[in-house]
């Protein structure tokens, strides 16, 4: 059947609940089971359905083997997977599983509490600008027909399927369409939660039983980690020989990078965020921020705090260690044209030591024309890219012909 069809493959969903792992239970054997070894398929079917079925065939020989991310776990069977999703997002108590069936084979029996899927699937919506990247490298864009909005999309390709017209915006959180969603017949629509009502999409399209998949790549602590959900998507689509080969390329990359700066003597200091509403956010010591700053060569502000998300701390709590920071990584939204300005907004600035220094930069080189900003959607898919920046900033020698891709050095002054 052509993915380009409007018509999808028919996907059963057997329950909709969100409950935990232990209650998750299937009753067919594991493609391991037996002594007997089992005839295989030379390549996992990326396109059509088996036509003629053998309970004895392994229909995955391409299987992908997770290294680094702890958000999700796959187990094969002869012609299905079952995916979990541990860890939706911050404090859950749900997790999301879902049984891959390869189409053209009979579904397993005794499924509870799942998502059944057809693979591999032909029509998806994706809900986050962090999906991208992951279609892209895996060569999935053209089964890509719609977004929740397509604002902030920095992809060119996507921009460009955009303007060409047939995509479909369907609105995010709580306020999205399922009138365009169904009409839209997507085989699955991939979002996010972050365990809120007012926030989630997710708990209105799988009431109107629309297939719905968690990504959850943004609770991984690790940049190797949040980019290794490229093999979660592929799991879908059944790509995963081109997920293992494009993970392990991009890893090589970053470990190269990583190791270039494993053993520097000097670590400069570093400062992250700031102060909004009378609070100054910094991510917290555990976190995929202060990773990163570890493994290009820095010494982060935080670095003997634990916890893998941002800490709400008053001005003076951060300014205390602020006044040590060599490099300021302001990782604001708002964009300032110059330190002068930065410190405009708040003339306590002026004391941070990296303010001094005239080292303060911010990851907003690149913004589409809404506000879209690229390092959160390309930039995360490739953390060897924003290693290799943040090596440029810290330790400039050692990358001397690397451009910083994501971060921009603010003037002194503001420039014309």
């Amino acid at each position: 059947m052509s993915h380009a069809s409007k018509n999808p493959r028919h996907v059963r969903i057997h329950t909709l609940a969100l409950l935990l792992a232990a209650a998750l239970t299937l009753s067919i054997a594991p493609a391991h089971a037996g002594a007997v070894p089992r005839p295989a398929q030379a390549a996992n079917l990326v396109n059509g359905c088996v036509q003629t079925y053998s309970p004895a065939v392994d229909y995955f020989p391409q299987k992908v083997k997770v290294e680094d991310a702890t958000g999700f776990t796959v187990k094969y069977f002869r012609n299905y997977k079952e995916v979990t999703v541990l860890n939706p997002w911050r404090g859950a108590k749900e997790q999301f599983k879902y049984v891959l069936v390869q189409c053209g084979t009979p579904q397993p029996q005794g499924i509870r509490n799942a998502i059944v899927i057809e693979v591999p699937v032909g029509r998806v919506i994706a809900m986050s600008t962090t999906h991208l990247p992951h279609l892209d490298k895996l060569g999935l864009l053209d089964r890509l027909i719609g977004m929740d909005t397509f604002k902030y999309v920095n992809n060119p390709k996507v921009r460009a399927m955009i303007q060409r017209g047939g995509m479909v915006e369907i609105g995010d959180g709580p306020q999205v369409s399922i009138e365009k969603t169904v009409a839209a017949e997507p085989d699955i629509v991939m979002t996010f939660g972050v365990g809120d009502p007012r926030s989630d999409a997710h708990p209105k399209l799988l009431e109107a039983g629309i297939p719905t998949v968690i990504n959850a790549e943004y609770m991984e602590g690790t940049p190797l980690g949040r980019a290794e959900w490229i093999k979660f998507t592929a799991l879908f689509f059944n790509k995963e020989a081109e997920a293992q080969r494009e993970y392990a390329q991009m890893k090589r990359r970053y470990l190269s990078v990583a190791n270039r700066v494993k053993n520097v003597a000097n670590r400069p200091v570093v400062l992250q965020g700031v102060v909004s509403r009378d609070r100054w956010r910094v991510p917290g010591g555990g976190s995929y921020a202060a990773r990163l700053i570890a493994d290009a060569g820095g010494k982060y502000l935080w670095s003997d705090n634990t916890e893998a998300g941002s800490l709400s701390l008053t001005f003076e709590e951060v300014f205390f260690r602020a006044t040590q920071a060599d490099v300021w990584l302001l990782a604001s939204f708002q964009r300032f044209n110059s330190i002068k300005q930065l410190v405009d907004t708040e003339p306590r600035y002026s004391g941070v030591g990296a303010v001094k220094k005239g080292q303060v930069w911010n990851y907003d080189k690149r913004l589409n024309e809404n506000g879209g900003n690229d390092y959160w959607e390309t930039g995360v898919a490739n953390p060897d890219l924003l290693l290799a920046d943040l090596v440029k900033i810290l330790h400039p020698n050692v990358l001397p012909n690397h451009e910083p891709v994501f971060w921009r050095q603010l003037t002194a002054e503001p420039t014309q």
